[in-house]
């Protein structure tokens, strides 16, 4: 590796973050939904600034920088994005409920209200019920929704939003 790094490519890179290491780390704060990320994000930045080959041949080393972070920011979104969030906030919740003397005014409330999402979601289609699920209860990914069903991905975003928004109407519908 080290003989696919140009010679003033690391000097380069100690220069922008001597000068920019601060400005980089705002960008990615402003820009990363995990602040704890940040350090991970900003190393993929300098390890990719570093496999530059022609350092001299940038003209705007800074804005070379900025546009590179963009970029690592855009990928870790991305992969974010692909990872169910549904399903580790479920481990979560269930990791930390520790058993305690119920109220009995609760879990009538707690009941209702799940006889009432039940009923909102019975008076759902079967296709968007079922995208809805998946998503929600078993925290697969809209593209693996896609491909268990058999629909498209507008198709699996346009039942998921059609659930969505049914389930708010019927949620106000009980608060009135």
């Amino acid at each position: 590796m080290k003989g696919l790094i140009a010679p003033q490519t690391p000097k380069l890179v100690a220069a922008l973050l001597a000068s920019h290491g601060a400005q980089l780390h705002r960008f990615l704060l402003a820009r990363v939904a995990n602040a704890a990320d940040v350090p991970d994000v900003a190393q993929e930045v300098y390890l990719r600034m570093l496999r530059i080959p022609n350092a001299e041949s940038i003209r705007s080393p800074e804005a070379y920088l900025f546009t590179v972070a963009r970029h690592v920011v855009q990928q870790h979104s991305l992969k974010l994005s692909a990872t169910p969030r549904s399903r580790e906030l479920t481990q979560m919740l269930a990791s930390t409920i520790t058993p305690v003397a119920a109220d009995p005014a609760l879990e009538i409330d707690a009941q209702q209200c799940l006889e009432e999402l039940q009923r909102a979601l019975d008076d759902l289609g079967p296709k968007p019920r079922a995208v809805f699920l998946l998503h929600r209860r078993e925290g697969l990914a809209l593209e693996d929704i896609g491909a268990r069903l058999g629909i498209s991905l507008p198709m699996v975003k346009k039942y998921l939003m059609k659930s969505l928004v049914h389930l708010r109407q019927r949620l106000q519908q009980e608060e009135e």
